[in-house]
């Protein structure tokens, strides 16, 4: 990830390659083509808004609800960059539009896209808008207008490959800062035609720097640093084990009753949703993290 700023101070601008996010994300998950595209869009976006945050340890979530048959979509993003996340409906597989595009609004349906912000205080801070389209790009767009009143450009792309592996993922966002002059937003603005299909960009073998210079084009800018992303699973056994020491002891042994009763193994069995990873405890193993 490149992340800049206009050298006028108008606006700073950030640039991802998330291919190996996408195709990894793909692995875990199986997705079809259709799920690819709208898991990885929303990855993508994840991963550059994760970056805005302040302080390690903070993160945020993306959360995508729709009533289409994906279900819904949720990434999420530490301060670095790197993201995990899922697709509840991973072989979703609909219609192409008239176009030949895969229909990623046509699998997400109507709904909300919530942006959900854990930096350390009490209550973490949320923010929900209606979908605009479906596509993620133009519904983060308007995430940014509405609740953080930023007027920004977002641009989001992923191309499946004949073997359902990720060919080439990326996005780009340009925000706009305070007392941003009218030649540098009326560039911007004639620049995004050009970001149309950034997804393309990559498969072509461009780096983010010339990406960089597509979305910036007849701007100076400065380069504020270079990120190196990657989809990551934070889960382990530990956070497992408070999982389940938060349902109580009552409802830890209700479960094992329930497994005897119906003749099956006296164990939970606890399944990442983000990385598949399944962590088995015993019936002992459980009940010792009450004691």
């Amino acid at each position: 990830m490149l992340r800049v700023m206009t050298r006028d101070g108008s606006a700073r601008a950030f640039v991802v390659d998330s291919t190996a996010i996408v195709d990894d994300a793909i692995r875990y998950h199986g997705t079809t083509p259709t799920a690819s595209a709208l898991l990885g869009r929303t990855l993508t976006a994840a991963s550059i808004m994760g970056t805005l945050l302040k302080d390690k340890g903070n993160s945020l979530t993306l959360n995508v609800r729709g009533d289409g048959p994906a279900g819904g979509v949720i990434a999420v993003s530490d301060y670095a960059g790197n993201v995990k996340g899922y697709i509840k409906n991973p072989i979703v597989d609909i219609p192409k539009k008239p176009n030949g595009k895969l229909d990623v609004s046509g699998a997400i349906g109507r709904g909300t896209l919530s942006v959900t912000k854990d930096i350390g205080l009490k209550e973490p801070y949320s923010g929900t808008i209606d979908l605009v389209s479906g596509e993620i790009a133009e519904d983060i767009t308007q995430y940014f207008a509405v609740s953080e009143q930023t007027p920004s450009l977002c641009a989001l792309g992923v191309l499946v490959d004949r073997d359902y592996t990720c060919l080439a993922a990326g996005g780009v966002l340009v925000s706009l800062l305070p007392f941003a002059t009218e030649d540098t937003i009326s560039k911007l603005e004639r620049n995004a035609a050009n970001l149309s299909n950034v997804s393309r960009l990559f498969a072509s073998g461009m780096t983010t720097k010339q990406v960089m210079d597509i979305a910036l084009e007849g701007i100076e800018y400065d380069v504020f640093d270079e990120l190196d992303v990657a989809y990551k699973c934070d889960c382990s056994k530990e956070r497992c084990a408070r999982a389940i020491f938060s349902l109580g002891k009552k409802e830890v042994e209700k479960i094992f009753d329930e497994c005897r009763a119906e003749g099956k193994p006296e164990e939970i069995n606890c399944e990442c949703h983000f990385c598949d990873r399944n962590y088995l405890f015993t019936k002992d193993e459980a009940l010792a993290l009450f004691e």
